[in-house]
């Protein structure tokens, strides 16, 4: 029976309940982290535990674990899952006050839950043939660097993407790229990789750091600055990335096709560099 872990405990996923009072089902008061498990080994620990820790400034809210206790819990609930690549989710929300008040409550305890799935990898077809994807104005909130759990607007907009047949929607706000619905986004123009720049208006991605750490690291002439919407449209290659995603080719936006519509030679070189990296971390070398 598939365990959880909620507050302390671990239980099966049948039996975990939350109070209805709970902040993060009345005011979505509360955030989350996504840590890929290549071979039972965690991908980028630190670094997620890293952005947990902001997030949870962002909103204020004091941090239940350390990082040893944090961990701890994690490699408990990978050592139960029979599977050597798996995905977790963990999420910290506020808590269960007596009342609904917009005002935090001054004692609660905070809301713990991580749970543990097989990592279901892209399909070979989707690594060598590229995705689609759509565009859409950024009208989220404008503390996107928080990954909070308030994630209404990232759902509509990736609805979008499912209901045009496509696996993304790229977002611009006010004329410049900011990232897409659940991935950041990149982009290269004359053989250089663009991004945006890490500011409020986009969630600074644990891939994201990887795809610029290789670039440095094999000589890819690479620029974050703020990217128009006309670069991303006349781009030779756009690429997605996210923990679970890693990082995917869009090869058509809006049904107009990207380069030659299909993976270019960076992102084929960025491909197997990120493989080899994960290798490598994941032998722990």
């Amino acid at each position: 029976m598939h365990k959880v872990y909620l507050n302390g405990e671990m239980v099966a996923l049948s039996e975990a309940k939350i109070s209805v009072m709970d902040r993060g089902f009345l005011f979505g008061d509360g955030v989350y982290e996504v840590i890929p498990v290549y071979s039972w080994r965690p991908f980028r620990l630190p670094e997620h535990l890293r952005r947990l820790q902001r997030s949870l400034d962002g909103i204020r809210l004091a941090n239940p674990h350390t990082d040893r206790e944090w961990t701890a819990l994690i490699d408990r609930l990978v050592a139960a899952v029979d599977a050597e690549d798996q995905q977790i989710y963990l999420q910290v929300t506020r808590g269960a006050d007596a009342v609904r008040n917009h005002v935090f409550p001054k004692r609660v305890v905070p809301t713990v839950f991580l749970k543990c799935d097989p990592l279901i990898p892209p399909s070979q077809a989707e690594v060598e043939q590229g995705i689609g994807a759509i565009s859409a104005a950024d009208n989220r909130w404008l503390r996107c660097d928080i990954k909070s759990i308030s994630l209404l607007a990232n759902c509509l907009l990736r609805q979008q993407a499912e209901d045009a047949g496509c696996i993304e929607t790229l977002l611009f706000r006010d004329g410049f790229l900011s990232e897409a619905s659940s991935s950041n986004v990149f982009v290269v123009r004359d053989g250089a990789l663009l991004a945006p720049p890490k500011t409020h208006l986009i969630l600074p991605g644990i891939t994201y750091d990887v795809v610029l750490e290789l670039a440095t690291r094999h000589g890819l002439s690479h620029e974050l600055r703020d990217v128009t919407e006309a670069e991303v449209r006349e781009a030779s290659e756009i690429w997605i990335c996210s923990s679970t995603r890693e990082v995917r080719a869009v090869v058509s936006l809006d049904g107009r096709s990207i380069g030659s519509g299909r993976p270019g030679p960076v992102y084929e070189k960025m491909q197997r560099w990120y493989q080899e990296f994960k290798a490598a971390a994941t032998r722990g070398s």
